[in-house]
């Protein structure tokens, strides 16, 4: 479906990277068919040589060059490439936006009548193949066009499709998750260190446990209280620790650190309302 697509990328950051590397290494599309830009001319030339794909410093170029446009940029810095890329889009032409926070309709009153938008939230992981991203469709995207975004981010990952009222939701939880993730397994560390283990050896067993809770969740399709069940034998190890995790509050201080993320996914959206 995507390789005879041209598809051009405005930006050079971990999600292009990830992207043309999913993109290349699934053989989903060919090294001619994707482009990138990016204002920062170290970063494009930096692109081009570890992927062998045209790079530019001019974003029109890009959108000129494509079928299939993705917005990889920051909420802050989304307006300013939509007045310089505007005029080139046309509804021949997907545009796909990973800006936080930014709704399609901000989006829309920034392009020609009629452009075809597709909102998605993607992750950090998707660096290593592992990504969770979620995806909306604008009200001018077709069904082919949903397709061919999924295409896009499942060389990285999965996707799941939601409403757009719902990514801000995403944002606060597998947007920003990673984060989250990455404290724990460093505080597991952190607690393997002050009971005796090496940094190495703390950091290799915390990472790999949460790797592996996480797999065997995801291929078992068990409810995440059956599996802690499984490990929480009678005044055991585990049913110890986490009377200490929830003694201290650490069910209740995800959920707000979840709720906090969306919040802010809103308030960056209504920034860019405002301009």
């Amino acid at each position: 479906m995507l390789k005879q697509k041209k598809i051009g990328i405005i930006g050079s950051g971990n999600m292009a990277r990830a992207l043309v590397s999913g993109l290349l290494n699934g053989n989903h599309a060919s090294k001619s068919n994707i482009c990138s830009s990016d204002h920062r001319e170290t970063k494009v030339r930096t692109l081009a040589k570890e992927f062998g794909i045209f790079t530019t410093t001019d974003n029109s170029e890009v959108v000129t060059r494509s079928d299939i446009i993705v917005l990889a940029v920051k909420p802050q810095a989304l307006e300013k490439v939509l007045r310089e890329v505007g005029a080139k889009v046309t509804s021949k032409k997907l545009v796909v936006s990973m800006a936080a926070g930014v709704p399609i309709e901000s989006i829309e009153k920034k392009l020609p009548k009629g452009s075809r938008i597709v909102r998605v939230m993607p992750n950090v992981a998707a660096l290593v193949g592992a990504g969770a991203a979620a995806l909306a469709v604008g009200e001018h995207a077709s069904e082919e066009d949903l397709a061919l975004a999924r295409a896009l981010f499942e060389a990285v990952g999965i996707t799941v499709v939601v409403e757009e009222v719902q990514l801000d939701a995403v944002t606060g939880l597998s947007g920003s998750g990673p984060a989250y993730i990455f404290l724990v397994i460093e505080s597991l560390a952190d607690a393997g260190v002050k009971v005796g283990l090496s940094r190495d050896i703390a950091l290799s067993l915390a990472a790999q446990t949460v790797l592996g809770a996480a797999k065997l969740l995801i291929e078992t399709g068990e409810h995440p209280g059956r599996l802690k069940d499984m490990v929480t034998s009678p005044g055991g190890t585990a049913i110890a620790g986490i009377h200490t995790l929830e003694e201290g509050g650490l069910r209740t201080t995800l959920i707000n650190a979840v709720e906090r993320a969306t919040i802010r996914s809103r308030e960056l959206g209504a920034l860019f309302n405002v301009k």
